[in-house]
């Protein structure tokens, strides 16, 4: 069932005035609007009938998976976003490399998603495809497990819409630079890079969210250290920060939301509002006026921030994605069907036992 938000408009209007009420009026009802907008190919029932299970097999393993470690729910999310920001939301970000030339996942911005979250999206797919068969997509495992990463750590559930299917092919270095937004991007970098995927503010404030868990490396923040504190950092955030990072390019990392690194919540904003925020793409939305007031509405509201990152990731979990015919169902997510020799060879076995019962 989709979750039903009360958002207390009295609330919210005594909390930032009217530019608050604004900001809730001017987008599309979640999920109402996503009922009659989804992406052609793409269901709320898809697997209904052959793969009705796949949703609880999914959150069944990462349940066991975050109760060993629970930030691999920040990889698993982090792995959705790069996927879906680059070629769209088609399992590239998970293959590898070929005679065509180097991965997606190796090229620079991608070095640093976790190892262990593509092992995580291969052991779902090995247990979706022995209870279902090959049928459920890498890319929709990649969503679903996304969603699920949110909700086991305290966000809200929401239903996703799956019948995306896998890629044939992987992005190269340039178009992936050229997709991924970096720790050190502004605002204005990223408001015009989300807006040629038909994303608004609201969809950058929402979606930056996203960094209520995990963590972050020196590397993509020690510009805001060295050789001067950036002004709009707190002072005391910066010299915790230097005791992680006593240098430039050491190699560490650190919680991306210092009040609650494990839940997804609202903390983040207010980290922003304290100036605490770890990047400076984090942190110039609040000191930016184009996205202030909806950090600010955030920061006070949770309710708010989780309905609008629910609209948001809906929105990404649909760019360019493919459908139909189009693609394939790889039978192991790193690697293209026709790269596969074990799948090849079964596939050339199954054929002829089919014709030898034909003769």
């Amino acid at each position: 069932m989709w979750i039903r938000w009360n958002l207390g408009l009295g609330s919210l209007e005594s909390r930032h005035g009217f530019r608050g009420i604004q900001l809730l009026n001017s987008m599309e009802s979640t999920p109402e609007f996503f009922l009659s907008n989804l992406v052609k190919g793409l269901s709320w029932t898809y697997y209904k009938s052959t793969c009705p299970r796949v949703e609880s097999i999914v959150r069944k393993h990462l349940k066991k998976v975050f109760k060993e470690d629970v930030g691999q729910a920040a990889g698993l999310l982090r792995l959705h976003f790069h996927d879906c920001f680059v070629l769209g939301c088609d399992a590239s970000v998970l293959l590898d490399g070929s005679a065509s030339g180097p991965s997606e996942k190796n090229a620079v911005p991608n070095l640093t998603l976790r190892a262990k979250a593509f092992e995580i999206i291969n052991d779902l797919r090995e247990l979706v495809h022995k209870e279902c068969g090959r049928v459920v997509s890498c890319a929709d495992l990649v969503a679903l497990a996304a969603r699920d990463s949110v909700f086991l750590t305290g966000g809200p559930d929401y239903e996703v819409p799956l019948g995306r299917r896998d890629s044939l092919t992987f992005a190269t270095e340039e178009a992936t630079l050229n997709n991924l937004i970096p720790g050190t991007a502004n605002t204005t970098f990223i408001l015009n890079r989300l807006a040629i995927k038909k994303l608004d503010a609201t969809d950058a404030v929402a979606l930056s969210g996203g960094h209520t868990i995990g963590l972050g490396h020196c590397s993509s923040f020690e510009e805001r250290l060295y050789p001067t504190r950036d002004p709009t950092m707190d002072k005391t955030f910066a010299k915790d920060l230097k005791k992680v990072c006593p240098t430039e390019g050491y190699n560490n990392t650190t919680v991306l939301d210092i009040r609650s690194p494990n839940k997804f919540d609202n903390k983040y904003y207010v980290n922003l509002v304290n100036r605490q925020g770890l990047f400076t793409s984090d942190q110039d939305l609040y000191t930016d006026p184009r996205t202030k007031d909806i950090v600010e509405s955030f920061a006070a509201d949770e309710s708010l921030f989780f309905e609008k990152f629910v609209h948001s990731m809906l929105k990404m979990g649909q760019l360019s994605v493919l459908t139909g015919k189009k693609g394939e169902i790889r039978a192991n997510c790193s690697v293209r069907n026709s790269d596969n020799k074990l799948f090849t060879s079964v596939v050339e076995d199954e054929a002829e036992e089919a014709w030898s019962e034909l003769k």
